[in-house]
């Protein structure tokens, strides 16, 4: 693997970690308040249930 390659991945596994770390745990009260905040037609089916469980009810 050359040098440039090798630094494309290193980069994109630090922006991939570094944006992951931003993202509220889910059920959380901050998850909770995204997902509201977030137009319920973007929502995926994960996200739709993982809500209804931990901010719903």
């Amino acid at each position: 693997m050359s040098l440039s390659k090798l630094s494309t991945v290193c980069l994109a596994l630090a922006l991939a970690l570094g944006m992951s770390a931003c993202t509220p745990e889910v059920g959380s009260e901050a998850w909770c308040k995204q997902m509201k905040e977030k137009p319920s037609g973007d929502w995926t089916a994960n996200e739709a249930t993982d809500y209804a469980k931990h901010c719903v009810f």
